[in-house]
């Protein structure tokens, strides 16, 4: 009985011998493969890095309006040629938001050596006419240097405006007025009065005139397109907006038939 398990266990140890074998060598192959992989891809990083794959070789900016590209990237410190994975975004946004006009930017990189500069600009809510330029103010209040000799078409013109207290107040106001309203308004002059000293008249591109107050025209003049809408076709006139709101036509009282206000038709209009 004892020789007959002994048979058995000799004879399953050497059946099991050439499994072993087998699962050894299997082994072997697996690890001598994973030290081959690790080994090229180690060459080809190396390669990688010392070839101009690495480098940044296209640089460009989107998202700009006014500000110009050179400009953008000179302030970035971004060059083609730096080291695609050495580039420090941090810094490099940091750099462009010293820039006045950038209110926010992003880098994005794009495998294997691109990289965009994605900017947002502060909004132009108006331009202060100065000797014949136009300096564009922008929604935080700051008034950008221009020597720009042609009229700006994307917002409105401020003249004789002095104070930087009121011009920051009118810029402040511009940011509350709806955008399609704004686009109507062409120019707006500062024009102080004995009462108050915060009075402006607006020139719309309808032919309308609107007279107001720095302090209430953002919450005044939300009524304009209603206003408007109101009067008979072809009206021309003045649109009071300091305390009620009313029209003072252009037209002499002896083509109108209503009332008339030192030689002027005046309509009450609901605002």
């Amino acid at each position: 009985m004892n020789n007959r398990m002994e048979q058995e266990k000799i004879v399953s140890i050497e059946d099991r011998i050439p499994k072993l074998k087998q699962q050894r060598k299997q082994k072997t192959n697996k690890r001598l493969i994973m030290f081959l992989c690790l080994f090229f891809i180690l060459i080809l990083l190396v390669i990688y890095f010392q070839s101009p794959l690495s480098k940044i070789a296209v640089l460009e900016v989107t998202g700009n309006s006014h500000s110009i590209e050179k400009e953008i990237l000179k302030a970035s410190g971004v060059e083609k040629g730096t080291g695609f994975w050495n580039l420090n975004e941090d810094k490099t946004i940091a750099n462009v938001k010293k820039l006045k006009e950038i209110k926010s930017v992003q880098v994005l990189k794009t495998f294997p050596n691109k990289v965009t500069l994605q900017v947002e600009e502060y909004r132009r809510v108006a331009y202060a006419e100065k000797n014949g330029s136009y300096l564009p103010i922008l929604e935080n209040g700051v008034v950008i240097k221009s020597d720009a000799q042609s009229l700006p078409a994307d917002a409105p013109i401020l003249i004789n405006w002095n104070d930087a207290e009121h011009l920051q107040e009118m810029a402040t106001a511009l940011l509350k007025i709806p955008k399609p309203i704004t686009a109507s308004i062409s120019e707006i002059y500062h024009t102080p009065e004995k009462n108050d000293s915060w009075h402006i008249t607006l020139y719309m591109n309808e032919g309308f005139i609107i007279s107001g107050s720095v302090r209430n025209i953002a919450e005044k003049i939300k009524d304009y397109p209603s206003i408007v809408s109101q009067l008979k076709p072809g009206s021309k006139g003045i649109i009071h907006m300091e305390v009620g709101t009313y029209f003072e036509s252009f037209d002499k009282p002896e083509e109108n038939s209503g009332k008339t206000k030192q030689g002027e038709e005046t309509d009450e209009v609901q605002g």
